[in-house]
């Protein structure tokens, strides 16, 4: 058996300035925001990583705490935002003020460009996008001609993470997790990631039901309510108090860092 437990010190210490940092997790859903605290206070201490591409499917709070700490360059999601908690106010500070880069990304982009990926090839075709001006935005997206019908159709460049980090119910020594039946695109992450970090709210020896499988988790940090204030179901649910707490104090970067140190000190 191979032991993959490890330290959030240990875990954070693996993601290098310039990386694409994908977090798993669905809106206020399972969100790794215990593992972004101690990315922060990493970064706080060593000035390390800085310059991170985020990928989310949906980004939300833990998304805007990394760009508030000013340790993202360049955003890849189709949503970021808290849902009826309102806007995600770092990332709309930056963002308008184009002080931040937003990479136009779609569900569709973002599921096609994995599954690139899984498929081992460069990209992957689709009638998406077709008779939109999302193209436009997008001088990476090329239109391929289909060899078999001569249909113009999309090519979506593969995405791959260079670390994704994914909470989880349960896992066990060896990596092997129960993320539930709310599944996002984590078992996509888990096999398109080239590291892939899960923090759990159990860690036990061995486990017998699994979603994501140990070959594609590098290590696992024990992180007992490590999704909050965004839930974690069945284990508790989202702690809407802190969420409005978040968007009521903080919009722009100076009550951002009067707020930080709350966080952090959790």
């Amino acid at each position: 058996m191979i032991d993959k437990r490890a330290t959030f010190a240990e875990a954070v210490s693996a993601i290098p300035s310039g990386s694409m940092l994908a977090l798993g997790g669905m809106t206020n859903y399972r969100r790794p925001v215990a593992f972004v605290r101690s990315l922060i206070q990493h970064y706080q201490e060593t000035a390390e990583p800085k310059d991170l591409t985020l990928l989310c499917f949906t980004a939300g709070l833990e998304s805007d705490l990394l760009v508030g700490a000013g340790m993202v360059s360049r955003v890849r999601s189709c949503y970021f935002g808290l849902e009826i908690f309102g806007l995600a106010p770092m990332f709309t500070h930056y963002a308008n003020r184009g002080e931040i880069e937003v990479v136009e990304e779609t569900e569709a982009s973002l599921a096609l460009g994995l599954r690139a990926t899984l498929a081992g090839i460069g990209f992957m075709p689709a009638r998406a996008w077709i008779g939109t001006d999302l193209p436009k935005l997008r001088s990476d997206v090329k239109t391929i001609t289909d060899p078999y019908t001569n249909e113009t159709l999309m090519a979506f460049p593969a995405i791959a993470p260079d670390v994704a980090v994914i909470h989880a119910i349960k896992a066990d020594w060896e990596g092997n997790t129960v993320i539930g039946k709310n599944k996002g695109v984590d078992q996509e992450l888990s096999a398109a990631s080239k590291n892939v970090i899960v923090t759990a709210e159990e860690v036990v020896p061995k486990l017998d039901e699994v979603d994501l499988i140990t070959q594609f988790v590098d290590a696992v940090v024990h992180a007992p309510q490590g999704a909050l204030p965004t839930s974690c179901h069945p284990l508790y649910q989202i702690d809407g108090e802190g969420l409005l707490a978040y968007v009521e104090q903080v919009s722009d970067p100076d009550s951002f860092a009067a707020y930080l140190p709350k966080f952090l000190d959790f």
